[in-house]
């Protein structure tokens, strides 16, 4: 609901950016146009149209951030923010109107020179005016487009800055015009002309991309790839998709994650996906994720035995209290043993929780699967929580004889024993009180 709310501030605040533009805008095409047409310089009434082609533009980018604030229906679930990107789409052809009309009014003049009478003080004035009401609305444009990521916004900024060329060309011509060499006035017109069809089919061609759901941001993309990787219980990312919606982005993102997960566990990767990416990004306004189960080549498997014995090491009765640990690499056919832990926590006298100690030990290495006889609540679910695999193998099994039956789909999952029959079996086989079940 905050999120939502904030959203709304943002595009409100480009609306009243957009507006406020308009208003100004309009008061100086019409100040162009009075001035211009009183004191017979058409390059100033040129100017003038030009300047109201801006209304247009402007009023367009706050209409768009209007109809793009309002509240997502029913028939409208993603809301309505693409109604932004439409409307820059509308002001590209505007200013490539615009450009081209630029165009052509300067090949004009550089054919058919009009001179002054007197000297245009008054236009001169009006033209310096507009340079500085089009850099103070360029540069609140942009700052609000960038802060927002409003392209309307943007789009206006740019052709605003351009507005201020347009104005200097305007002055120059008018002195040029006074001082009768008129062609120099024409050619810097259609120079600046030339610029403005350019940034106006830029703006159309973005908006077309933003329709067409196109990726417009691979950088954003590959951040977002490291920052979910980042995320435990997440195995790999398996694709991620960007659509631009007005001055908002959408994301989809599919994980991949153990197996063996529960389904709560892995709606909670997918929650903190979600969140991750969400509080990373403010400009994007929705993350759809979706969970599947991971299929690696190669998996890391933990196994407690009694001796080290290469694959022909056999199963210990109990994890926690196995003298030694092996960590085997299983490939699609091939087997091979990675290294070799001794439990240095059995000799320890206040030796409680041993099997959790031995976890913190192991997990260092990444274990996909553990195969152990007997395990504790507490270690057992604390490599769930860690996305680990818990399968049964039966004690004095060698490491071999335990890879070749999980091959065959031969090896059932473990059920942890509770934490009372582990208190008496310690209690009966080392006549010491102390470590629980969970421990094992």
């Amino acid at each position: 609901m905050e999120d939502r709310r904030t959203r709304t501030d943002a595009l409100k605040k480009g609306q009243k950016v957009a507006i406020a533009a308009t208003f100004a805008v309009f008061f100086l095409a019409v100040i162009k146009f009075v001035v211009g047409y009183r004191f017979r310089s058409s390059i100033l009434v040129a100017d003038a149209y030009h300047s109201g082609v801006d209304v247009l533009a402007v009023f367009a980018s706050w209409f768009g951030l209007w109809i793009a604030a309002g509240k997502k229906s029913r028939r409208f679930p993603y809301g309505l923010y693409k109604a932004e990107t439409f409307v820059t789409l509308v002001i590209g052809g505007l200013v490539m109107w615009a450009g081209v009309e630029k165009l052509f009014d300067g090949y004009h003049k550089i054919f058919y020179p009009e001179a002054p009478a007197a000297f245009p003080a008054l236009p001169l004035s009006v033209g310096l005016l507009s340079l500085g009401f089009a850099y103070f609305i360029a540069r609140k444009e942009r700052e609000t487009g960038t802060e927002i990521n409003s392209r309307a916004l943007l789009a206006n900024a740019s052709e605003s800055f351009l507005d201020m060329g347009t104005s200097l060309v305007v002055m120059a011509g008018i002195l040029l015009a006074y001082a009768r060499v008129p062609f120099v006035e024409g050619a810097a017109v259609m120079i600046i002309a030339s610029l403005i069809t350019w940034l106006g089919a830029k703006n159309v061609r973005m908006s077309v991309l933003v329709l067409l759901d196109a990726n417009l941001d691979p950088d954003l993309e590959s951040r977002i790839e490291n920052l979910v990787n980042g995320i435990e219980g997440v195995e790999s990312v398996n694709g991620i998709k960007i659509r631009q919606s007005g001055p908002f982005k959408m994301v989809e993102c599919e994980i991949a994650t153990s197996p063996s997960v529960s389904l709560y566990k892995a709606h909670d990767v997918a929650d903190r996906v979600e969140q991750s990416i969400m509080g990373a990004h403010t400009e994007i306004e929705s993350v759809f994720v979706h969970v599947a189960p991971a299929r690696k080549d190669v998996l890391s498997a933990v196994i407690p035995v009694r001796e080290i014995n290469g694959l022909d090491s056999r199963v210990h009765a109990h994890f926690g209290r196995a003298p030694y640990f092996v960590i085997v690499k299983l490939g699609v056919e091939a087997t091979e043993i990675e290294d070799f832990y001794f439990n240095e926590f059995l000799g320890v006298r206040d030796g409680i929780h041993i099997g959790v100690k031995v976890i913190k030990a192991v997990i260092v290495h990444n274990p996909d699967i553990v195969f152990t006889p007997r395990i504790g609540e507490i270690s057992f679910y604390m490599l769930k929580d860690h996305f680990i695999e818990v399968f049964k193998a039966a004690e004095g099994m060698t490491v071999r004889e335990v890879i070749e039956k999980y091959r065959r789909g031969e090896i059932e999952p473990v059920i942890p024993h509770p934490a009372e029959e582990s208190e008496t079996e310690k209690e009966r086989t080392d006549g010491s009180p102390g470590d629980s079940d969970s421990a094992l």
